[in-house]
């Protein structure tokens, strides 16, 4: 895919949305931002986020298992009651248009997590669903080793400021 428009066409703008995104995703599990990542960017047919979320989850030790069942989480028993909450609050989320379902997913999620993780993970979805829009409205697509570069070059910098 060629892209059609370099997001960094508005570099300060872009550099606060990585630099919310990041901080964000580095407020959850790990693992968990990667599963809610994943799964959103399926449900929008990302293939740029899905590939780099899949990399990183096999990174942090993320099993092929539980990262192909994922798009099935509902049936797959390899998923923890908190995983699966947050992945119906992830659906939710990410499908609200399709109607205003998200009370069932809400209960499911406040059985599991505290109020500032709820808000935690209701952020993250946002974020994954915006990159999401930025990757497919503008066609992108990036190696995962050279994000995981960029991100870590701003983490430096960020510590060094």
């Amino acid at each position: 895919m060629t892209a059609r428009l370099d997001p960094l066409a508005a570099p300060s703008l872009m550099k606060e949305w990585h630099r919310a995104s990041l901080a964000i995703a580095s407020s959850l599990d790990p693992a968990l931002a990667e599963l809610i990542e994943i799964r959103a960017s399926q449900i929008n047919g990302c293939a740029n986020c899905i590939n780099m979320h899949t990399t990183y989850a096999r990174e942090r030790g993320e099993t092929e298992q539980r990262i192909y069942l994922l798009s099935a989480w509902r049936e797959a028993p390899c998923y923890t009651d908190r995983e699966r909450a947050a992945l119906g609050w992830t659906e939710a989320l990410t499908r609200i248009s399709e109607g205003h379902t998200h009370e069932a997913a809400y209960e499911a999620l406040e059985a599991h997590f505290t109020e500032e993780e709820r808000v935690k993970l209701t952020l993250m979805v946002n974020i994954i669903n915006g990159w999401n829009r930025i990757a497919v409205g503008f066609g992108g697509f990036v190696d995962p080793a050279a994000v995981k570069a960029a991100n870590a070059k701003a983490a430096n910098k960020a510590a060094a400021a």
